[in-house]
């Protein structure tokens, strides 16, 4: 389920965006927006810690470790709760879509007493918003992409909160007498980056202690439907959860059922009508005589069709049907196969963690090296100087000498001006390990100035990756209107890597954009743009969208030796 500091973040950033609502002190909210980051970002459990424990953790002071105490003691905060009594319902609405900020929601709704969506569209259809002071066509084009991505993400959580449910589910059901096998299967196990519902496998014979158990997990808010072999239940946080408990010996069949995707499903269903066969969830049967042939593993169900196991994440139909009859799929990269991550962050500038906890948590990981890659001055909220980054490099040099089994790299996050510019004059940058070069700002320029910017950065011969490329943030913004086709073919004939950012909410290069962008020959760098020793796990994630991309080993540039990696990035 979702962690508790996942909840206390989210109930903390909105107290900082009704206190900005309401006209309330701005260092204030600043403050609960800093230590809504922290919070989520930390390392242990809060629901475990008492008041002087929290006030341990980064930007949470007295009265903010107080509140965190009352809502995982009571469920809710009366100073939150009378805030929220003093902002219309309507207004709580607004702020919910992406790209429109608190004080836009609340100017709509007492300028023209606008309080959903369905008024606010109809308002930017009668351009009734460019009368007011701060609207336009471009404000209105914003709120509308806004719109867009949140009716897209529907009732879909991001990939995280949905793994981090099923895999507790699966520990659960997988210590009940006679489970056999339990896994996730569906979108999850294709590591889609947005997830509708989970769907949970059980290998037994008996069904009926697995029905009993789902639906009485304290998370259960609501039974659905409950059936002999299935149950689907809707948990506290909204998310419906179908479990099914299947015959051992038809488990493989059903998991590739279950997997899917659907149109995955209906080019094996076509191969096996070819061979006079039926494949079901059920099992592999003859149409002339109804025997079964094989059910119990997915490899026997795949060999059967003259095809050779097709990983999940491939399973979409872009191609892999006919790659397996060739004998040409992919041997797809694996989370074993990366060697260190490229692009991570430091309390110096706007991570969690100091230097010292990121560089133990990530030897922690068994990498064979590590990048700390803060931000340089450009952005100005960070307050980078030179001073501070080269004793930071120093702190780094001497680290690595302790860390005999992992070698350190001393690198930056470069800002990608508007002109394609970036931070640190040419002969600063020489001196760096490596050099991470990221869109920041200035999201809304055309689409020719978008790609010339991208273009000259891969074309500055220090920067060795382009970080979260698109900028998009799942549900939040969309990707930046770039040309992404001349980006890619910049990337391949400068040798500059463009970055699979592994963070649930980016996700950036997406599937997509990454099978694109390797038809030029473009190298990759899988990255957890961590900001905390908690964000270092979802490198999986990442990996998870290479393997979607159809990317191996030779396609990533952190999955090289140390001596090949150095040598691509002083190319």
């Amino acid at each position: 389920m979702v962690r508790a500091n996942e909840e206390v973040q989210a109930l903390l950033q909105e107290y900082a965006d009704l206190i900005a609502i309401t006209g309330g002190d701005a260092f204030k909210a600043r403050a609960y927006e800093k230590a809504a980051r922290a919070v989520g970002g930390y390392h242990a459990d809060v629901s475990q810690l008492d008041a002087g424990q929290l006030r341990e953790i980064p930007n949470v002071g007295r009265s903010i470790a107080d509140k965190i105490v009352e809502f995982l003691h009571s469920g809710h905060v009366s100073a939150i709760e009378e805030r929220r009594e003093t902002i219309p319902a309507g207004v709580r609405e607004l702020i919910t879509i992406p790209m429109l900020g608190p004080k836009k929601a609340l100017v709509l709704y007492e300028e023209l007493g606008i309080s959903s969506v369905d008024q606010l569209l109809d308002a930017i259809h009668e351009e009734r918003l460019r009368d007011l002071k701060g609207f336009g066509e471009k404000t209105e084009e914003n709120i509308l992409h806004g719109i867009a991505l949140m009716q897209k993400a529907g009732d879909r959580i991001l990939l995280d909160a949905a793994m981090d449910t099923a895999e507790q589910i699966v520990a659960e059901l997988s210590r009940i007498t006679g489970c056999g096998r339990c896994c996730y299967a569906g979108s999850l196990r294709r590591m889609c980056e947005t997830i509708g519902d989970i769907d949970i496998l059980v290998a037994s014979e008996q069904s009926r202690p697995f029905m009993n158990a789902v639906a009485g997990l304290p998370y259960t808010a609501e039974v659905i439907a409950r059936g002999e072999k299935k149950t689907s239940i809707r948990t506290t946080k909204g998310l419906q959860i179908d479990v099914r408990v299947l015959p051992p010996e038809s488990w493989g069949a059903g998991l590739q059922y279950f997997t899917g995707s659907k149109a995955h499903n209906i080019r094996t269903r076509e191969i096996a009508v070819r061979h006079k066969l039926k494949l079901s969830e059920y099992g592999l049967f003859r149409v002339k005589s109804g025997k079964k042939i094989t059910s119990e593993t997915e490899e026997e169900i795949y060999a059967r069709l003259g095809l050779p196991w097709i990983p999940p994440t491939l399973r979409e139909d872009r191609g892999e049907i006919a790659a397996g009859l060739r004998g040409e799929l992919p041997d797809l990269l694996d989370e074993a196969d990366i060697r260190g991550d490229l692009h991570t962050h430091t309390d110096l500038t706007d991570g969690l963690a100091s230097l010292e906890d990121m560089v133990a948590a990530a030897a922690g990981r068994g990498y064979a090296y590590y990048a700390i890659t803060d931000h340089a001055p450009d952005l100005a909220m960070q307050r980078m100087t030179k001073e501070k980054i080269l004793a930071q490099r120093e702190r780094v040099r001497e680290l690595d000498r302790r860390h005999n089994g992992m070698r350190l790299l001393h690198g930056t996050e470069l800002n990608i001006g508007p002109e394609g510019e970036v931070d640190w004059p040419r002969d600063f940058l020489e001196t760096f390990d490596l050099c991470v070069a990221s869109v920041h700002s200035h999201f809304n320029q055309s689409r020719h100035d978008l790609t010339r910017r991208l273009v000259r950065a891969c074309e500055n011969p220090w920067v060795a990756v382009i970080g979260h490329p698109t900028t998009r943030l799942l549900g939040k913004r969309p990707g930046i209107d770039a040309d992404f086709d001349a980006v890619f073919e910049a990337c391949a004939r400068t040798a500059t890597a463009l970055e699979i950012n592994a963070h649930p909410n980016r996700l950036d290069l997406c599937d997509e954009d990454i099978l694109r962008a390797k038809r030029y020959g473009v190298k990759f760098a899988v990255n957890s743009d961590a900001h905390a020793t908690t964000h270092l796990p979802y490198m999986r994630y990442g990996v998870g969208t290479a393997q979607r991309g159809w990317l191996t080993t030779d396609d990533v540039i952190n999955t090289w030796p140390l001596t090949k990696l150095r040598r691509f990035l002083r190319h």
